[in-house]
């Protein structure tokens, strides 16, 4: 961390240098006040840091949170991030790699319809040879169909047979028996000692991931890495 001097700009390696020279050319310091406490930082970004980690505080949006992953979420989003993570087909822009994810395994694409949950894995399985995400599933040739029919209606509900959920209409249940709900994991959380977790889809992990909860790589590693996923030749890696 380094001071400044407000009148000549002279920068110090330490306050105390600052402060001799404050006191012998009569000068006033550079310093960044916390908003929501009496300390003072060297410059915006330790301030800001200070601000977000210390006090769960929104500068920018003068606004606090209750934790601190909630201010992480909100540091993430649309308002601060924009939307910088591009689809590869379609060029609509996207906040985060979940948000591109859903919308490429979602069928959302209209440069690329004939991607799913299912077309969407075999493009990652390829670039991720080691598996550091994606699982190694011997034997796998896609997702299972299911159908519902009047049989799942119990007299109030149509009623889904593996977890006994119910929905008012038969398409209602098609969809939720058809989504990643009932599938097989397709990918597991790369920090396998200190997490272990399995997903069922791309954007499952990606959310994962993005949360730092299990302090595996950082967000703006993810948003990097799903670009080379989907267009790049590279193969997967969070560094």
């Amino acid at each position: 961390m380094s001071w400044q001097c407000r009148d000549c700009n002279r920068v110090f390696q330490t306050w105390r240098a600052r402060n001799q020279h404050l006191d012998a050319r009569g000068h006033d310091p550079l310093n960044f006040n916390c908003h929501c406490c009496n300390d003072f930082w060297a410059s915006d970004e330790d301030r800001r840091r200070h601000e977000e980690e210390d006090h769960n505080y929104c500068a920018d949006c003068d606004r606090w949170f209750q934790s601190y992953n909630n201010i992480k979420m909100h540091l993430n989003s649309r308002i601060h991030r924009g939307q910088d993570i591009t689809c590869p087909y379609c060029k609509i822009g996207f906040a985060t790699a979940t948000g591109l994810a859903h919308h490429l395994e979602g069928g959302g694409c209209s440069r690329a319809p004939f991607l799913n949950r299912d077309e969407v894995y075999k493009v990652v399985r390829s670039k991720d040879p080691l598996g550091l995400i994606s699982k190694k599933l011997i034997g796998w040739t896609g997702s299972l169909v299911y159908k519902a029919t009047d049989r799942a209606w119990n007299g109030g509900a149509y009623e889904c047979y593996f977890c006994h959920r119910e929905f008012y209409r038969l398409n209602s249940l098609d969809q939720h028996l058809n989504s990643p709900a009932h599938q097989q994991a397709l990918y597991h959380c790369p920090n396998r000692n200190g997490c272990g977790k399995e997903f069922k889809s791309l954007a499952a992990i990606m959310n994962h991931l993005e949360s730092e909860s299990c302090s595996y790589t950082r967000f703006e590693a993810v948003q990097r890495t799903v670009g080379d996923l989907m267009s790049g030749t590279r193969f997967l890696s969070f560094g």
